[in-house]
């Protein structure tokens, strides 16, 4: 494997890109960022589904850790992703709330219609970016999705619940044949535990299908 790219490091916080095929917790991305560095241990933060590449923030130290997640907590860390999703929303940009139920024996997580045990709210904000045609002649959308909560597969379960599953996830429906997940961690901002300054990162889209859609689009503006 080759080294893990690092976007970001000082004495509180790493933050790097995450592969997809590997689990962002303990025995994936953290043992192999520890063996890469030569560093004792990492704390996660926030996760990514195992399928999801894209940028990821880890701390150093247990103090660090606690300051991210009160970050987290207090609405001061914030997630933007992109999604390849087929189909295409009715509108522009908007705000999708829902209901969802994680299902642990299935892994899967489902938009529900109203409230019970074990469900959570779950709310972000999209922006269409653009719209391209698969090799099937598929019409996809690129989105912009700003994460208001972080559930358990929310982005992946949100857009399927509106005949838009994510490009690649047959998991949710995806009709697409592609050994790839369309949905990138691709823009994190926090206060850095170090100075206290505000920190924002962007994880370019890589080059390769469907990417390469929108990295044309955004050289033809």
């Amino acid at each position: 494997m080759d080294p893990i790219h690092i976007y970001h490091e000082n004495s509180k916080v790493l933050v790097c890109e995450k592969l997809a095929g590997l689990v962002s917790e303990e025995g994936g991305l953290p043992d192999v960022l520890c063996e890469q560095l030569e560093i004792g241990k990492l704390y996660p933060i926030h996760r990514l589904d195992k399928a999801v590449s894209g940028g990821i923030v880890y701390a150093k130290t247990k103090e660090a850790a606690a300051d991210l997640s009160d970050q987290i907590q207090n609405g001061l860390f914030h997630k933007t992703y992109i999604a390849a999703a087929e189909g295409r929303p009715p509108d522009s940009e908007g705000t999708w709330e829902d209901i969802m139920f994680y299902d642990r024996r299935q892994g899967k997580s489902y938009v529900v219609n109203k409230e019970r045990h074990g469900t959570k709210k779950a709310s972000m904000g999209y922006k269409v970016l653009n719209t391209f045609l698969t090799d099937d002649g598929m019409p996809c959308s690129f989105l912009q999705l700003e994460m208001h909560t972080g559930r358990t597969h929310q982005i992946r379960a949100q857009l399927a619940s509106r005949q838009m599953p994510v490009f690649g996830d047959r998991r949710y429906g995806s009709k697409t044949k592609s050994s790839s997940l369309g949905l990138r961690s691709y823009r994190i901002s926090f206060i850095d535990p170090e100075d206290k300054k505000p920190i924002e990162l962007e994880f370019p889209v890589p080059d390769r299908y469907p990417w390469n859609h929108l990295k044309q689009k955004k050289q033809d503006q």
